[in-house]
């Protein structure tokens, strides 16, 4: 694999079909959901990549090394405006040798078609307007203080949460949407920390893929690869585990 300086060039990302392949749902999902004619983007043998552009960030499918490619092709074509990158696992240690690599953490992108059999508890799940956002922020400052998406998101389509007898909100999720093309995407689930084991986790995520796939036709997510726990539930609810990939940033030199 050699280092490029080639200039950004238009490309199909879709001439390879890899959109229907094993290991390329990003591209499925993400930048085949709406073909932006603007949209800076790269293809190579066995691989694609495109530019979010206000994020700084390179999406790439595909071979890791072809995908490693466009990674180097986007960054040196780019100065200055491509800071990190997500690809294929093994992405982060070919483009590391070229470039300054950083802060590497290994993800699966996971999705799912089909809704999933009803879970314990599910029918305790219900929507939360926008009169509950304090309720839900103070929640998930308690029990999830790393969670991606807060109230008032204008990505989020809908909240969800569970409640104990007492009326004590003990469980919550989203359903966003990924940033390059508004696929719907689960997001912030958390649990109180008292009632863990209790399966309010996987009834909510049950109850958020259900309302997903009956209004979209699919939804994704994101799973930390070390994350045993989530691994087991996500399979047993039907998501797919064939796109495993590493997001790093790119530093200075």
């Amino acid at each position: 694999m050699q280092a490029t300086t080639l200039a950004p060039r238009a490309a199909d990302m879709f001439h390879q079909n890899l959109e229907f392949r094993a290991g390329s749902a990003l591209l499925r999902f993400g930048a085949a959901r709406q073909r932006t004619a603007d949209r800076i983007s790269w293809s190579g043998d066995g691989a694609a990549a495109w530019l979010d552009d206000a994020r700084g960030h390179v999406w790439s499918v595909g071979e890791p090394e072809s995908a490693a490619g466009l990674v180097l092709r986007a960054a040196h074509g780019l100065p200055g405006r491509v800071r990190e990158f997500t690809g294929p696992r093994g992405t982060d240690v070919l483009a590391g040798r070229h470039l300054p690599v950083t802060d590497a953490v290994e993800w699966v992108f996971r999705w799912t078609l089909e809704e999933p059999a009803l879970q314990r508890s599910e029918e305790r799940v219900t929507e939360l307007d926008e009169s509950r956002h304090e309720e839900l922020r103070a929640f998930l400052n308690t029990h999830s203080p790393g969670h991606s998406t807060g109230p008032g998101s204008a990505a989020v389509s809908v909240w969800a949460g569970i409640r104990d007898a007492d009326g004590h909100l003990v469980a919550c999720g989203a359903l966003s949407s990924l940033r390059d093309s508004g696929a719907p995407l689960m997001a912030s689930v958390a649990t109180d920390a008292r009632m863990r084991g209790q399966g309010l986790g996987a009834a909510l995520t049950s109850w958020l893929t259900r309302y997903a796939v009956r209004r979209y036709g699919f939804c994704t997510l994101w799973q930390l690869a070390e994350n045993a726990p989530a691994e087991r539930l996500y399979t047993r609810l039907g998501y797919r585990n064939e796109d495993p990939c590493v997001a790093a940033r790119i530093g200075t030199h």
